[in-house]
């Protein structure tokens, strides 16, 4: 009895561990160019969800994109629903076809960030401020096109390699600038 509870109990915490965000189906038929589709303004709505609690955290972003021919600098504009605005702002050094290193005011080191068939994915720890002080936390993103042209960015945060939350965003081009 002992072993089997033991068994259980180690099945349960593998199913807990973070595995990267998959593409939901159908697979997407356009591969996601970061500095053509992030480049002008990108609106989008999104959830973050605590795993451990059941949480959510609602917020709305603006991002104002540039690219120079080897850096796409990303200003994103957070409006998180209590109110809090925050602005963080990507620069994405491409390294080659489909790579880029990024960094970020909150990353630690830099992001590894690479084209993964039609998607991109980007893997970065960043330490996040809570209630309980910071934390120091894990974030891979896949981004890539829906088939009405929208971006879906979905992401899993970990902790020593345990998912504690998961993000999903949706975003589109605003080519007429407004928010």
């Amino acid at each position: 009895m002992k072993r089997l509870f033991a068994v259980m109990l180690m099945g349960s915490a593998l199913a807990a561990c973070a595995g990267r965000p998959e593409f939901t189906p159908p697979l997407p038929s356009k591969n996601l160019v970061l500095e053509k589709m992030l480049a002008g303004r990108t609106v989008g709505d999104g959830v973050f969800v605590n795993t451990l609690t059941g949480g959510e955290t609602t917020f709305s972003v603006v991002i104002d994109g540039s690219w120079d021919g080897k850096i796409l600098t990303l200003v994103e504009d957070f409006t998180y629903a209590d109110g809090l605005k925050e602005r963080k702002t990507w620069r994405l050094t491409k390294t080659g076809e489909g790579r880029y290193r990024g960094t970020r005011e909150d990353v630690i080191d830099i992001a590894d960030v690479s084209q993964d068939g039609p998607g991109v994915r980007l893997d970065y720890n960043v330490t996040l401020t809570t209630g309980l002080g910071d934390i120091d936390v894990r974030f891979q993103d896949l981004l890539y096109l829906l088939a009405d042209g929208t971006i879906a960015n979905k992401a899993v945060v970990s902790k020593f390699g345990l998912r504690v939350g998961r993000v999903e965003i949706t975003m589109r081009q605003n080519s007429d600038g407004a928010s």
